[in-house]
């Protein structure tokens, strides 16, 4: 996890945005998003796809599905979410096959 969080954090200042502002758009104070940056919380898909969109990336830019980020078995995971996406017929957005 905190690969995840170095990762938005340069990202971040790469484009100039401020804490504020990525608290203001997320909707959560400057100190839970702080806490994001800082690997103090857990990265959930919500709170990873909300950042990816403000910083206009993919996901997989800040944190990859692997060993790097996360407790073991997010591949399993991952793998096992997609199927059941494919098996009900769910759409999933090409940057995520």
């Amino acid at each position: 996890m905190k690969v995840c969080g170095q990762n938005i954090r340069k990202i971040r200042r790469s484009k100039d945005f401020t804490q504020e502002y990525m608290a203001f758009e997320m909707g959560i104070s400057q100190k839970a998003y702080s806490d994001i940056e800082n690997s103090k919380v857990k990265i959930n898909l919500e709170i990873l796809t909300k950042i990816s969109d403000i910083l206009e990336i993919k996901p997989s830019d800040i944190c990859s599905i692997s060993h790097k980020c996360g407790t073991g078995g997010s591949e399993d995971k991952y793998q096992g979410l997609l199927e059941y996406m494919k098996k009900n017929n769910i759409s999933i957005p090409e940057e995520y096959l």
